[in-house]
C-alpha cells in the first residue's frame, strides 16, 4: 500500500468519524437545530428519552392504521438529516454546508421487529452498508449506504451533490433490492431527506464501510440510459467493447468449439452438406459460453458458401433453447409467449436506443460490420418484422412498435454520453489556442471566447436552468476568411449533427424548437437580420428552456435548452440596439482563419468540462459586459436620424454656458427644418434614446425633460 493511498484512507476515515448529522426538534412551534456525530447519534438511539414518545407511537400505530387518526406527540419526535449538513440562516432558510455521501434506503410496511431484524441482517451482508436501524414505527428499516467519487472525495457544491445523490440513490436501490425479500420504498432522492428519531438497542454500524464509487454525473437521469443497459448485460462477453482482445478471445473459443464438433462427425470434409454439422456445432458453442448471435455470425463467416441463413439461425436457436431447458410445456398464454420471444429476439439481434435529442429511435445490428447507429425508419422496422417471422415469432407490426416505443428501449443523450467519455484533462489550455486561430485586434477576444465556450458546455450539462447562454460571438470579415468553417469545427464530429446555420425567424415556434434540438446555431449573415428580428433574437438568446407543442398534442412541453449561438457577417454596421449590445462579442477578422489544423476535441472539451465541474465562472460579469459595450460601439449601426442629429447638434457643457435647454420636440423641429425628408413623429422615441445614449445633460420639469445642446451652424460644419 502506497503512502498516498494510506493518507487518503486516513483522511477519509477521519472525515467519516467527524461526520455531522443534523437534528431538528420542535419546541412550542419553534424549530431547534442541532448537530451530532455518528457515534453520539448511535448512542442516543439505543435508549429512549424520558417522554417515551417512540414506544407510544409503536403501541398506538396498529390502532391508527387505516384511520384518519394521528399520533398527538408525533411532532415531538425529532427528525434526523444524515445525507448532508446544513446550517440555518438568519432569514430561516437552509444553507448547504457539506455532503456526507450517505444514501437512505428505506424498507417499510414490515410485520414487526422480527422482519426488521431480518432486513438488517441482509443489509449487513454488503460492505457498503454504513448503518442499518429499525425505524421509529418498529416496522421499517433505514439503511445508510456510503458513496464517494472514484478518488474517495465527495462533491463540494450543492448542485453537484444533488446530481451525485440522485444517481447514487438509483444505484443503491438496484444493489439492495435483489438482496432484500421486501420491496424498497422508492422516494425522490434529496439532500434534505430525513428520518424520525428512533430506538434500536442493537443498531448495525460499520464505521469502515466501503463506499460505492460513482463518477460525477453531468445531469439528472430521466430513465435507464443506453450505457446503463449495456453495462447491465449479464453475459460478460456481450459487455465487451469491440477491440482486439474480445475478438481474439471469441475466435479462440469458436475454433475450439468447431474442432470438438468436427470430432463427433465421421469423415466430414469441407464442402459436404453442412446441415448435419450445425446441431453439434451449436451445442459446443453453447457449452463454451459463446452468445447465440455471435455463434451464428461466426458460422456464417466460416462457411460463407452456405446460403441458407434462415435455416442455420433456426437450428442454432432451437439448440440454444433446448440447452437452456425451454423444451418443457409452457404455462404462458400465446400473447405472453410472443411478447417474451419478441423481446429476446430484439435484444439478441439488435441494439436499440431512443435519442432524446432528436426524438428518433436508432439501431444497429449486433455482430455486424456496421458499427454506427442508424435511424430506425419504417423500412428498417419492416426488415426487423420479417426477420422475426423467419425465426418463427408470430408478431405483428404493432407488437414491434409497442416494444420500440416503451421503457424497454433505453434513452440516449448524445452530448451527455460524449462528455462522460472524455477522460481527464491534461492541463493544456486548448480553448484559448482555438480562439487564437481567429486573427483580430480585439484585446480581450481570447478570454471572452473562453467564457462563452465554458457557458456552451455548461448548458449542455444542464448547469444553469434559470438563464440561457445569451452571449454570442460575431465574426466579421470579408468572404473567403473561413468564418463559417470555423463555426462548424467548434463541434466534434460526434456532435456535428447538432450544428445548423439555417435559423428561420419567420416561424417563432420552429426557432424555439431549435433551442432543444441543436447544440450550436450559426446566425450566418448576421447583418441581414432585421431590427424586428433582432428583438426576437434577444428574447431567444436569454430563454432558459424551449416551449414546444409536439404534433397531434395540445399540451405545451418545457424542454431542456442545449443551443448556444455564434454569428458571422461580412459587414461591420450590424448592431442596432442603443442599450449597449452586451450580448454580442463582435470581432473583426483581419486574416483568413486557420481551419486546417487538427483539433484534439477530447482534450478541448475535457478542459471545459473540468473547468465547469470545478466551479469556474462561465458567465460574463459586469467588467466583461462593460468591455463589450465599449468595443461593440465600432460595429453599431448609425441611423439616418442619428446622422442628422450629429450634424445639427453637439453636446454642450452647462458650466461653459455655450448651449441652450431644449425640449425633445424643439430638437425634433430643428432637425425637420434641416432636411427635405418628412420626419415621422414616431421618431421622437428613437430621438429620446439617442439623447440618453449621448449622455446629454438633462433635467426634468413639470412640462417634460429638457436637454442641454449646442446648435451647430452651417459655418461650423464647413
Amino acid at each position: 500500500m502506497t503512502f498516498a493511498l494510506k493518507f487518503r484512507i486516513f483522511v477519509e476515515n477521519k472525515r467519516i468519524k467527524n461526520m455531522k448529522i443534523g437534528v431538528i426538534r420542535k419546541e412550542n412551534a419553534t424549530e431547534v437545530w442541532s448537530t451530532c456525530t455518528m457515534e453520539t447519534f448511535l448512542e442516543k438511539v439505543k435508549k429512549e428519552t424520558k417522554g417515551k414518545y417512540i414506544s407510544q407511537l409503536r403501541e398506538r400505530l396498529p390502532s391508527l392504521q387505516g384511520s384518519e387518526g394521528r399520533f398527538i406527540h408525533l411532532d415531538k419526535i425529532p427528525r434526523v438529516y444524515p445525507v448532508a449538513e446544513f446550517r440555518r440562516t438568519k432569514d430561516g432558510s437552509w444553507k448547504f454546508k457539506q455532503y456526507n455521501g450517505i444514501v437512505l434506503v428505506e424498507v417499510n410496511n414490515l410485520s414487526g421487529l422480527a422482519e426488521a431484524e431480518f432486513v438488517k441482517s441482509k443489509a449487513a451482508l454488503l460492505p457498503q452498508t454504513f448503518a442499518a436501524l429499525v425505524g421509529s414505527s418498529g416496522r421499517s428499516v433505514k439503511i445508510w449506504v456510503r458513496f464517494s467519487l472514484p478518488d474517495g472525495s465527495l462533491p463540494d457544491t450543492e448542485e453537484q451533490a444533488s446530481l451525485f445523490h440522485a444517481q447514487a440513490y438509483r444505484v443503491a436501490v438496484q444493489c439492495y433490492q435483489p438482496l432484500i425479500p421486501f420491496p424498497i420504498t422508492l422516494k425522490e432522492p434529496s439532500l434534505k431527506q430525513s428520518i424520525r428519531m428512533t430506538v434500536d438497542e442493537t443498531p448495525y454500524h460499520h464505521p469502515e464501510a466501503a463506499a460505492f464509487c460513482l463518477e460525477q454525473p453531468v445531469a439528472l437521469s430521466d430513465g435507464t440510459s443506453f450505457r446503463e443497459q449495456k453495462l447491465a448485460e449479464e453475459n460478460p462477453l456481450v459487455r465487451m467493447e469491440p477491440n482486439y482482445d474480445s475478438y481474439h478471445t471469441l475466435t479462440v473459443m469458436y475454433q475450439a468449439a468447431l474442432r470438438r464438433a468436427l470430432e463427433t462427425m465421421e469423415n466430414w470434409q469441407r464442402g459436404d452438406d453442412l446441415v448435419p454439422l450445425l446441431a453439434p456445432l451449436a451445442e459446443e458453442c453453447f457449452k463454451s459460453g459463446i452468445p447465440e448471435e455471435e455463434a451464428v455470425y461466426r458460422t456464417l463467416r466460416h462457411f460463407s458458401y452456405y446460403k441458407d441463413e434462415t435455416g442455420l439461425r433456426a437450428t442454432f436457436h432451437n439448440v440454444y433453447a433446448e440447452m437452456k431447458g425451454f423444451g418443457t410445456r409452457s404455462s404462458m398464454t400465446r400473447e405472453q409467449d410472443t411478447a417474451l420471444r419478441l423481446e429476446e429476439f430484439l435484444k439478441r439481434r439488435y441494439e436499440i436506443r431512443f435519442n432524446s435529442m432528436t426524438d428518433d429511435l436508432e439501431y444497429r445490428e449486433r455482430n455486424s460490420i456496421r458499427f454506427s447507429f442508424m435511424t430506425l425508419d419504417k423500412r428498417a422496422r419492416n426488415s426487423i418484422a420479417i426477420q422475426a417471422l423467419k425465426e418463427g415469432i408470430q408478431a405483428w407490426d404493432r407488437d414491434i412498435d409497442r416494444f420500440l416505443h416503451s421503457d424497454y428501449v433505453p434513452r440516449y443523450n448524445p452530448v451527455e454520453e460524449y462528455l462522460y467519455d472524455l477522460g481527464e484533462w491534461d492541463g493544456r489550455d486548448r480553448i484559448r489556442e482555438l480562439a487564437d486561430r481567429v486573427v483580430c485586434r480585439h484585446p480581450h477576444w481570447r478570454d471572452l471566447f473562453y467564457r462563452w465556450f465554458l457557458s456552451m458546455v455548461a448548458h449542455w450539462m444542464g448547469r444553469d436552468k434559470q438563464h440561457g447562454n445569451a452571449t454570442t460571438p460575431v465574426l466579421i470579415g470579408p468572404q473567403g476568411y473561413r468564418k463559417s468553417t470555423f463555426c462548424r469545427i467548434l463541434l466534434p464530429p460526434e456532435l456535428r449533427f447538432g450544428y445548423t446555420d439555417s435559423l428561420d425567424f419567420s416561424s417563432k415556434r420552429d426557432a424555439e424548437r431549435y433551442l432543444g434540438r441543436f447544440f450550436l446555431v450559426n446566425l450566418d449573415e448576421f447583418d441581414q437580420i432585421s431590427v424586428t428580428q433582432q428583438a426576437f433574437l434577444k428574447h431567444l438568446l436569454q430563454k432558459p428552456s424551449a416551449s414546444i407543442r409536439k404534433a397531434y398534442t395540445s399540451s405545451i412541453l418545457e424542454v431542456r435548452r442545449y443551443a448556444s449561438f455564434i454569428a458571422t457577417s461580412n459587414h461591420k454596421d450590424l448592431l442596432s440596439d442603443l442599450s449597449g449590445n452586451r450580448r454580442f462579442i463582435c470581432v473583426e477578422v483581419t486574416a483568413p482563419i486557420d481551419t486546417n489544423v487538427s483539433v484534439n476535441y477530447s482534450q478541448l472539451y475535457a478542459q471545459a468540462f473540468h473547468a465547469v465541474m470545478h466551479g469556474e465562472r462561465y458567465w460574463l460579469d459586469d467588467t466583461d459586459e462593460a468591455l463589450l459595450k465599449e468595443s461593440n460601439e465600432e460595429f453599431r449601426q448609425v441611423s439616418p436620424l442619428e446622422h442628422l442629429l450629429m450634424s445639427c447638434f453637439s453636446i454642450a457643457s452647462p458650466e461653459a454656458k455655450d448651449g441652450e435647454w431644449l425640449m425633445a420636440m424643439d430638437i425634433f423641429n430643428h432637425l425637420q427644418s434641416k432636411t427635405r425628408e418628412k420626419l415621422a413623429l414616431g421618431k421622437l422615441n428613437h430621438l429620446g434614446r439617442l439623447l440618453k445614449k449621448w449622455n446629454v445633460p438633462n433635467k426634468r420639469l413639470g412640462k417634460g425633460s429638457l436637454y442641454y445642446l449646442k446648435k451647430v451652424s452651417d459655418v461650423e460644419k464647413v
